[in-house]
């Protein structure tokens, strides 16, 4: 076995990326279903459309604030750590949700929800770039971002089953004790001894280039992160209104757009393993860095473009279409942006950066939330909502254009060796 090259589910790495996409999948779950129960819990509680933007904005923006500390906390404790103690926290806050009654206690917990989910992207990331080398991270991070769209597949399938059985406080307890269930069996197989201890602790010169203030002065960050921000700013929309936009447009109760909405994150996984699965021929054909991601990129932001006809469209199944291509390209768009970030990242930043990262898409999907919840609520529709989404990615594009004119990996260094299998 040539341990300098290993293959993508070769020994304990492959456990180990089957039990993040798992995790991924169960986080996506708890982290979906409150637009999924949107239509019963505004008729159980009467929420208005402004009270349901606000609290999802609260997610958002706990998440966001809780990332910058996050990624230094993942790159300090190691991939290894994370994943039990990230998933643990919050399948608790999930399962906190049961017992919520009102908007402010709603509020509430989905901001603990977003406090520990602040852990999951840097961690699962990291955990990727420390198993597998450059040319075969974009499949791995496919496979992850897949694995996130079956979680948003089985959601809108599932819970209103749940729900209309027995009840949306036990479809909480549901959703957060399959995540405990995954703590136990992530203890259980040992994946963390994958690598061993020394490659996974910090050593003097990773806490050197881990310095928060080395991160933020490198435009290396910024590209990425700008470009993030553009992308999640619609990824977040869709995310948490697309429940809505069948139930308000289309006339779709909670269990007719489960259907519509499990096609929908059913190309988006698609798009995931289709993009690292191209990304990963491109590099193994010899294209460069370079010309491989940027080029990835630039054809999302292309594909995104028809999202603006969604909500005019003359039936709900070409809705269904145009926004399976919009969440597809999104995927490939977000898969190059993370392997980007690992790319171009200091083995030692690079939890860190991706946190930086996500800390700013959740910043702009907040915005996105509160202000599509008042454009509702006024009256605006969905148009001028999906207009702004049909134009965000190349945005993204043309910012990592403008801050990286050429895209140049770094060294491996020794956190990311090569661990026997």
């Amino acid at each position: 076995m040539d341990i300098h090259k290993p293959k993508l589910w070769q020994g304990r790495r492959g456990l180990v990326l089957g039990l993040v996409s798992l995790g991924i999948l169960l986080n996506y779950a708890d982290r979906q279903i409150i637009a999924v129960l949107k239509p019963m819990l505004q008729q159980d509680l009467h929420w208005t459309d402004g009270d349901y933007g606000r609290m999802t904005s609260a997610f958002q923006f706990a998440t966001a604030f809780s990332f910058l500390g996050a990624g230094w906390l993942v790159d300090r404790i190691g991939w290894r750590r994370a994943n039990p103690l990230g998933a643990a926290l919050w399948s608790v806050a999930a399962i906190g949700h049961a017992f919520a009654r009102t908007v402010g206690q709603f509020t509430v917990a989905r901001a603990a929800l977003g406090v520990t989910e602040a852990l999951n992207s840097p961690t699962a990331i990291k955990t990727a770039a420390a198993l597998y080398p450059n040319e075969l991270r974009a499949m791995a991070y496919g496979i992850i971002s897949a694995a996130s769209t079956l979680g948003a597949v089985v959601t809108p399938l599932v819970i209103p089953l749940v729900a209309l059985k027995i009840g949306w406080a036990n479809a909480f307890l549901v959703t957060g004790g399959l995540g405990l269930l995954w703590v136990v069996a992530w203890l259980g197989s040992r994946a963390g001894q994958v690598v061993t201890a020394e490659m996974d602790m910090p050593t003097p010169a990773f806490v050197e280039t881990s310095r928060l203030t080395d991160v933020l002065t490198d435009r290396r960050t910024w590209a990425v992160a700008g470009a993030r921000a553009c992308s999640d700013s619609v990824w977040w929309l869709l995310l948490y209104w697309m429940p809505d936009l069948f139930n308000r447009v289309f006339h779709l109760g909670m269990s007719a757009f489960g259907l519509p909405l499990a096609a929908i994150y059913a190309a988006s996984g698609g798009g995931a393993l289709l993009a690292g699965f191209a990304s990963t021929r491109l590099l193994s054909a010899g294209v460069s860095l370079n010309a491989a991601r940027k080029g990835m990129m630039l054809t999302a932001a292309l594909l995104v473009m028809p999202v603006w006809y969604a909500a005019s469209a003359g039936n709900y199944w070409l809705a269904t279409a145009i926004l399976g291509l919009t969440l597809a390209a999104h995927q490939c768009f977000s898969i190059n942006i993370f392997a980007l970030a690992t790319d171009i990242s200091p083995p030692g930043r690079v939890a860190t950066v991706i946190a930086i990262q996500a800390f700013s898409g959740n910043i702009s999907g907040m915005a996105m939330l509160s202000i599509a919840g008042w454009t509702l609520d006024h009256g605006y529709g969905y148009a001028p909502l999906l207009t702004w989404a049909s134009v965000a990615y190349l945005l993204g594009v043309g910012w990592v254009q403008l801050l990286l004119r050429r895209i140049e990996g770094v060294a491996p260094g020794p956190e990311v060796a090569p661990a026997v299998a």
